[in-house]
């Protein structure tokens, strides 16, 4: 049995919980929200969040059936940057379907990502949990500001690593770790379990992301719904093209620039920058970070007693980094 195929057998029951309460928690005032909302919604995404807010909670203890409702804001808020994103870079598809934005009117795409965004407040302010609220609260901004600062780096040639971490930090770190840590809150735990809690969902965000970005250059497009090559036209320098970058030779880097500065790039430009990608380490190098953090993620858990859900926990840091899709 695959590494997936574990995690999903452990979680099946909890993921079907988890998409009856996505449904149930939408209640849109108007049938367009729940239209749009739904198309991105229920394409078939992993319900990663969710379901490491819902794993988070039970290693600590919290096993209530309050935890699946709770962990749908984690959802949403994926959803809510999801559907503004598509419009910001201009996406034609997401998770193989068209985006949202090409079937319905963007404005309408917009206001129904702040729909969800305003969901997760209300979800979050029923626990009457001031913590939680709080943290749920601070990772919208701190998204906001990754898709900012993400946005004013496209085609920065001189993007360095340090740069690029801060931002998949903001982009999708805050939010995988602010999951794992309103799962301890929930579950009042003490504050070190939900700072390993917290610590680790941020190792395992750097790590998923970092794997993300090595999709868009060695990826099936049939099974990522991703064209390859999607960010580099896009103009966004991911880890393996500030690698290759950094190791390219003076002959080779200047046509690599140019083509990272060409709106209209061909294939065969991509196809150049992607073997250069590959010859200089860049596929390599990223992977070795990414690994990095999944085992640093994985040390974090040492602090929790052993029991199903850390060892699904711990799984779920090594399909990270090893995902297809």
């Amino acid at each position: 049995m695959s590494l997936k195929q574990e995690i999903f057998e452990f979680v099946e029951k909890d993921l079907a919980d988890i998409e009856r309460a996505l449904e149930a928690n939408l209640n849109p005032y108007l049938d367009l929200v729940r239209d749009v909302a739904s198309h991105l919604l229920f394409a078939g995404g992993k319900r990663l969040r969710p379901v490491l807010m819902v794993l988070s909670a039970r290693v600590c203890g919290c096993n209530n059936g309050e935890e699946i409702n709770l962990s749908t804001v984690f959802e949403y808020l994926h959803a809510a940057t999801l559907l503004h994103d598509d419009i910001v870079d201009g996406a034609e598809t997401r998770r193989g379907k068209i985006a949202a934005h090409k079937v319905w009117d963007p404005a309408e795409v917009v206001l129904t990502g702040d729909f969800l965004l305003s969901r997760t407040c209300t979800i979050a302010a029923d626990t009457d949990k001031l913590p939680i609220i709080k943290v749920i609260t601070n990772v919208t901004g701190v998204m906001s500001e990754g898709e900012i600062q993400q946005l004013l780096n496209k085609k920065r040639l001189d993007l360095s690593e340090e740069q690029y971490m801060d931002v998949i930090y903001r982009k999708t770190a805050v939010l995988i770790s602010a999951a794992c840590e309103v799962g301890a809150l929930l579950a009042d735990a003490p504050p070190e379990q939900v700072e390993a809690l917290k610590e680790y969902g941020r190792h395992l965000g750097i790590a998923f992301q970092m794997a993300d970005d090595l999709l868009d250059y060695v990826a099936d497009p049939k099974v990522t719904g991703k064209a390859i090559g999607a960010d580099l036209a896009e103009g966004k320098l991911t880890l393996p093209l500030i690698h290759a970058l950094e190791q390219t030779g003076s002959k080779t880097r200047p046509r690599m620039e140019k083509i990272i500065l060409d709106e209209n790039a061909s294939k065969e430009d991509f196809a150049f920058v992607l073997d250069n990608i590959i010859k200089s380490g860049g596929v390599d190098y990223t992977n070795q970070k990414a690994q990095e953090h999944v085992a640093a993620a994985k040390a974090l858990l040492d602090i929790f007693p052993d029991c199903p859900e850390k060892d699904v926990l711990a799984k779920v840091a090594d399909f990270a980094a090893q995902r297809d899709s």
